[in-house]
């Protein structure tokens, strides 16, 4: 079981959470603000409400992210609009739910985020493509000589299509491989963490040409090119 941070400003939908998530064993720290929240001891998975009273949510986030960094950060949202989904997730959340929340999908998906580990690395402890390095064993990826700062998943995301270099992977197989093979919910977060790689790649290249490039498949999923 884990510690989760709950924070949520909505005193019912919080007594939920707190209630469900302490049924199945986990050890629950609930916050009603943003302030409260960046104040607290890392947790292992955060449910973080992007209509804060204090402080806007996506700042919480970030904020979040950056303190704990190995944490699962999941973001719960009533906000239509899917761009703040977009923006919510490249701040650094892993995954989102829409209000109102359904109880078992969020259980479901608490479950998958906790059980999930890191994918079984390459046969190749470093999978060199080009100008780009992949170093399963120490979790770093390098750039023409430059190291390429990523989150887990999108370093276990990278691993996973650089250990098929050239192959057409599916959005299935990665989110099973990469996420959880019981996922429950939108892939969207998916396509958020290739956008990021591939804005961390073209940032550390010290040139365009020196790229690896992730082909989008219309209708499948993604591919590895070399540069």
């Amino acid at each position: 079981m884990a510690k989760v941070l709950v924070v949520e400003d909505d005193a019912v939908i919080g007594t939920v959470l707190e209630s469900a998530l302490r049924a199945h064993g986990h050890e629950v720290l609930w916050c009603r603000d943003g302030r409260s929240a960046l104040r607290t001891a890392p947790a292992e998975l955060v449910l973080l409400d992007l209509g804060l009273p204090d402080v806007d949510g996506v700042q919480v986030c970030r904020r979040l992210r950056t303190a704990m960094p190995a944490a699962v950060l999941v973001i719960l949202t009533a906000r239509a609009d899917e761009m703040d989904v977009v923006v919510g997730l490249e701040s650094g959340a892993d995954d989102y739910l829409t209000k109102p929340i359904r109880l078992a999908e969020l259980l479901a998906r608490v479950r998958a985020h906790l059980r999930r580990g890191a994918p079984a690395p390459p046969s190749a402890p470093i999978v060199t493509i080009g100008a780009l390095e992949v170093d399963t064993a120490r979790r770093r990826v390098a750039l023409d000589g430059r190291e390429v700062p990523l989150r887990a998943r999108e370093f276990d995301l990278l691993a996973r299509l650089a250990g098929q270099a050239g192959v057409a992977v599916s959005r299935e197989t990665l989110m099973t491989d990469v996420w959880d093979a019981q996922w429950h919910g939108s892939t969207k977060t998916l396509d958020v963490h290739i956008a990021a790689l591939r804005r961390k790649l073209a940032a550390a290249a010290g040139s365009p040409q020196d790229v690896p490039r992730i082909a989008t498949l219309r209708g499948h999923g993604y591919r590895l090119e070399e540069a």
